[in-house]
């Protein structure tokens, strides 16, 4: 197992540190960590799951634009923060593994070790009352 960058160990350790749910993934889209507050909100916890590649965290949570439409998992904020390296934030329903739905927006945003070494991404996350709806 290669030693995980700086950069993804610290972010890691500020997602533990956090009431806000937060993801991790390294360069390649692989699941390193999330914390205790979007295990609330997933229905599952990291002990769970473990690391998980992109394709498989991807569409584990039925995501759903805030209309119905099935979400392709390129649509994901944190999707985007790896393939496109820039931020993206995006509100929309995911269905937990105890089948309930929730509103949720997904702030995600490229990790960078130097300003040419893209090293992952992190997305921080929030139950919503209205997705869709005027604020």
């Amino acid at each position: 197992m290669q030693p995980r960058n700086l950069v993804l160990i610290l972010t890691s350790d500020l997602a533990d540190k956090l009431a806000t749910a937060m993801f991790v993934v390294d360069h390649e889209g692989t699941l390193l960590y999330f914390n205790e507050r979007a295990a609330d909100i997933l229905g599952r916890t990291f002990g769970d799951t473990g690391r998980l590649p992109a394709d498989e965290w991807a569409t584990m949570f039925d995501a759903r634009h805030p209309d119905g439409r099935p979400m392709a998992p390129a649509e994901l904020p944190l999707m985007r923060a790896i393939t496109e390296r820039h931020p993206s934030h995006l509100r929309f329903r995911i269905t937990d593994v105890d089948g309930q739905e929730r509103d949720i927006a997904v702030t995600a945003f490229p990790l960078f070790s130097h300003p040419d070494e893209f090293v992952g991404a992190a997305a921080i996350f929030w139950e919503e009352g209205l997705v869709g709806g005027t604020e």
